[in-house]
């Protein structure tokens, strides 16, 4: 009875493989890297690049929205500083680089 248990736990171990390549061994991380280049880093980048060209092109009139969700119209631009009106007499100074965008148009009604 017991020979049978040991036959069978030989028979379960495998023969050792054939080595990977060295070059084998690099493909898998190097696809893994150019992968996350191409859907995190690349497209990071380029939505770093849009804010950059918005803030620089940011002028006294526009409607914009911050990071905090407050909608509101650019009355003064300084050094790192926008001042915003979000209302009737309502003026706040933020920081350029908390300006997100600007808010979506409202489709007209018919």
């Amino acid at each position: 009875m017991i020979q049978l248990f040991t036959d069978v736990a030989y028979a379960q171990t495998a023969a050792a493989g054939a080595q990977p390549s060295f070059f084998e061994i690099l493909v898998m991380p190097a696809a893994l890297l150019v992968i996350m280049y191409l859907f995190v880093i690349r497209p990071q980048q380029k939505k770093a690049k849009d804010q950059i060209g918005l803030i620089e092109s940011l002028k006294v009139g526009d409607e914009v929205i911050t990071s905090g969700g407050i909608i509101g119209r650019v009355k003064a631009i300084a050094e790192g500083f926008v001042t915003l009106e979000a209302g009737a007499n309502t003026f706040l100074k933020i920081q350029k680089n908390h300006i997100t965008g600007a808010p979506k148009a409202k489709p007209e009604a018919k």
